[in-house]
């Protein structure tokens, strides 16, 4: 016998057992992560307060060395792996959805270079337990992380103003992946990015009405550098693209419209001074401010136009979500 339970699909306990039980599944996507991933594994909790089962699930990202081999030999639940490798969005997407299909309750996304403090899982989690949030995200103490340069501190704190713009939501680590799921939340969230999906899943939760929580988690030293940075000057122009990306995805009308209202003025101050010069007699040599305000006024009604089918995209891409979200839940409520 199974029941919904604010998130949560509980299950009955044995017959000499009272109440639910709640499975719990630790995801960690790997790249290449040989050297790391025991170490990792051996970090993760084998027990949490208020969780009967835990479990570790590896998605192993088209690696070439040995990972998944030793993450099974390191006590790994369940592993999955890509035949090539698909980026870090793409994998946690995946994760999710196989946690879901072994029964995950609770879903908790951690790095495979053992660079969050897995003692802070138990802390991750009971926010979702007690059933007062729907996704928690562990916010490190960002100021206080020496291997951070003074850049990446601020793309953090950059990133962080892009999720209370784009979605109200209250959130000083928004990069942060180490991050902990209900069930209901898993189903409804989808990645369209395909660099990196901490924003955007955080975007997708506030639009859609999701608890958001936050608690402090601790970090472990550098073990090797940062995938996604492969450049300071990269991962700079990668993460602006990211955010105004995200902004048009989420925000097409406010994004489009505000464009046009920017390609309107000059167009207006151009028509403006010829009409000046026309009221003084002396039109005819200003034609060229006719012109170019015709110019902008014409690119300002284009991108209007544009805003408004994009807008018109972006509710079609929400219905789609939702029957994605449908078809999932009703593939997994069959293996019941």
């Amino acid at each position: 016998m199974a029941c919904e339970a604010r998130g949560f699909k509980t299950k009955w306990r044995s017959s000499d057992q009272a109440g639910f039980y709640v499975k719990l599944i630790i995801q960690i996507p790997c790249f290449n992560e040989a050297d790391q991933i025991a170490a990792t594994l051996a970090a993760m909790p084998k027990s949490v307060a208020g969780i009967d089962v835990v479990e570790t699930l590896i998605i192993d990202d088209g690696s070439t060395d040995d990972t998944a081999k030793i993450a099974t030999a390191a006590g790994a639940d369940h592993v999955v792996r890509f035949a090539r490798n698909r980026g870090l969005a793409r994998t946690f997407m995946t994760g999710l959805e196989a946690c879901l299909e072994r029964g995950a309750d609770i879903i908790v996304n951690c790095d495979a270079d053992n660079q969050y403090d897995a003692s802070a899982i138990p802390s991750l989690v009971a926010p979702l337990l007690d059933h007062g949030a729907g996704l928690v995200v562990g916010e490190r103490p960002i100021a206080e992380i020496a291997h951070f340069s003074a850049l990446k501190r601020k793309l953090q704190h950059l990133g962080s103003w892009a999720v209370r713009r784009a979605a109200g939501v209250e959130v000083r680590d928004a990069p942060s992946g180490f991050r902990a799921f209900n069930r209901e939340t898993a189903l409804s969230l989808y990645v369209f990015s395909s660099y990196t999906y901490t924003l955007e899943t955080l975007i997708q939760a506030g639009r859609l009405g999701i608890p958001i929580a936050t608690v402090p988690v601790g970090v472990n030293p550098p073990t090797r550098p940062s995938r996604l940075i492969r450049s300071m000057w990269s991962y700079v122009l990668r993460s602006a693209w990211t955010i105004i990306r995200i902004f048009i995805l989420y925000h097409p009308l406010r994004f489009f419209s505000t464009l046009s209202v920017m390609l309107a003025l000059p167009g207006a101050v151009a028509f403006g001074r010829f009409l000046i010069f026309y009221l003084q007699g002396d039109g005819g040599g200003h034609t060229q401010s006719l012109i170019a305000g015709a110019v902008f006024l014409v690119m300002s009604s284009v991108t209007m136009a544009a805003g408004l089918i994009a807008d018109l995209v972006a509710a079609n891409r929400v219905l789609l979500a939702e029957v994605r979200t449908r078809q999932i839940k009703a593939r997994l409520d069959k293996q019941e």
